[in-house]
């Protein structure tokens, strides 16, 4: 049973969870929102009809993948800017910062450089978390929970890709220092499943100052 927050607590009013995929990045955003009652920002994958081709043929779908998901993303940056004059509290399961990862993985450099005159022109003035959840998995923990889920597409992606992609989102939160971070390691706690590691995740969170700290509670205890 999740305990009731305590209205006192300081609450972030903008969370972004951020990792490779598999991670568990939008099953924690929704339980998040769920407990917060925040509204929830996901990233619309199921939309970029680019994306199963890409993870087949990723030389040839490269660049029309990358522009698909940063015009939506930039499409709810716009969303959260009009929003602001309401002071919404949200989480989302994206953070626009990292779209580059991404581009710099699989695009030739004369499409990483349209990429980026496009995402500059974009991503002007885009609202600034006030904490962002890195989770981090090893590699093999990550393509083990791809092939679990069973999604179709997906299992086209290969570990070498994947291996390279955690190493630029580690080099990338290693840098990263735009806002509060919150470093959690998800490959031995199950914050989905387990009530009793999500509840200290959320204790940890309405808790902790400012700055970068780090979420490594151990092995859950299923």
């Amino acid at each position: 049973m999740i305990r009731q927050l305590d209205s006192a607590k300081a609450i972030p009013s903008y969370i972004a969870i951020e990792g490779p995929i598999g991670v568990g990045k939008t099953s924690l955003t929704k339980r998040l929102g769920n407990t917060f009652n925040y509204n929830v920002l996901l990233e619309k994958s199921s939309e970029n009809p680019f994306l199963d081709r890409f993870y087949q043929n990723p030389r040839q779908y490269a660049l029309s993948t990358q522009l698909c998901f940063l015009f939506q993303r930039s499409q709810q940056i716009e969303e959260l800017r009009q929003d602001d004059m309401f002071e919404p509290v949200r989480v989302s399961d994206f953070l626009i910062d990292k779209d580059q990862l991404f581009a710099q993985q699989n695009l030739e450099p004369d499409e990483y450089e349209l990429y980026l005159n496009v995402y500059r022109h974009l991503t002007m003035n885009a609202p600034t978390p006030d904490l962002v959840i890195y989770l981090q998995a090893p590699t093999n923990v990550l393509l083990e929970r791809i092939r679990k889920r069973g999604i179709e597409s997906e299992q086209y992606i290969e570990l070498n890709y994947l291996e390279n992609l955690n190493e630029a989102y580690t080099e990338f939160f290693h840098y990263y220092n735009k806002t509060s971070l919150l470093i959690v390691n998800s490959a031995k706690t199950d914050l989905v499943g387990n009530d009793n590691d999500y509840q200290l995740l959320v204790d940890y969170i309405v808790s902790m100052p400012r700055g970068r700290h780090y979420f490594n509670p151990g092995p859950s205890l299923l």
